[in-house]
């Protein structure tokens, strides 16, 4: 299997064996799961079989992108994240992949940043993404699958239809919400997006990956808490 048309042993930009590496792609790419074609400079994931995932589909989608280039940021930031993967893109002049950041949890952007609000720059990085954030959100569209998702479950703590809402509704490939199914607000595919947010917030999940189990065998392990979180929301 080749990541945009470059062998994976190209890759020397990753620090340790066990880090998860995201690549960014240069040719046209199809998630090997969900078959969704994803395009040109699409991001994925290589499995140990050799197949290609998107994001959403290697439970990846809800970290966020820190850019390389402030070393104290990316540093703090990886060391609060419970489950971070290195991004890497092929170099054609260089005959490389390199490492253009890191993907990793948004509260522990936040926390690093917090420890660098006196450097300016920070705070406009902070600006440039909320600003990014907001052209990414269709309101009318968050507003009408939130409201869908506390009809299916009244009991879900406060806000939270919301945050699912707006992380699911994003307008890039791969979440839940972008599918036509969400659009049409389809019982399965809303609860596709909320059973994602339990097994992330609310499990070991990102523990259990970051320390080396397959995405089948951690889902197994938290899906009794998953299932038994998701009727207590569901209960009136």
């Amino acid at each position: 299997m080749k990541v945009g048309n470059r062998p994976r042993s190209a890759v020397k930009n990753v620090d340790r064996q066990d880090e998860i590496a995201v690549f960014i792609t240069s040719r046209e790419s199809v998630c090997d799961e969900c078959h969704e074609n994803l395009g040109r400079k699409a991001w994925i994931q290589l499995t140990v079989d050799k197949k290609a995932l998107c994001l959403a589909c290697a439970d990846l989608d809800h970290l966020i992108f820190l850019p390389r280039g402030d070393t104290a940021l990316t540093r703090r930031a990886r060391s609060y994240s419970t489950l971070s993967a290195v991004v890497l893109k092929w170099s054609h002049s260089r005959k490389q992949f390199e490492r253009q950041g890191l993907l990793i949890e948004e509260p522990a952007l936040r926390q690093a940043e917090q420890q660098c609000l006196a450097d300016s720059d920070a705070r406009g990085r902070r600006r440039l993404r909320e600003e990014e954030w907001r052209l990414e959100m269709d309101q009318e569209y968050v507003t009408r699958f939130a409201e869908r998702l506390r009809e299916m479950f009244p009991e879900c703590p406060k806000g939270r239809e919301v945050e699912i809402a707006e992380h699911a509704c994003r307008k890039y490939s791969g979440r839940v919400g972008r599918s036509a199914s969400a659009k049409a607000l389809a019982e399965e595919a809303l609860q596709l997006a909320v059973i994602a947010h339990i097994r992330h917030r609310e499990t070991e999940y990102d523990r259990l990956l970051s320390q080396g189990f397959d995405r089948a065998e951690a889902r197994s392990l938290v899906k009794g808490e998953v299932d038994a979180i998701l009727e207590k929301w569901r209960m009136a």
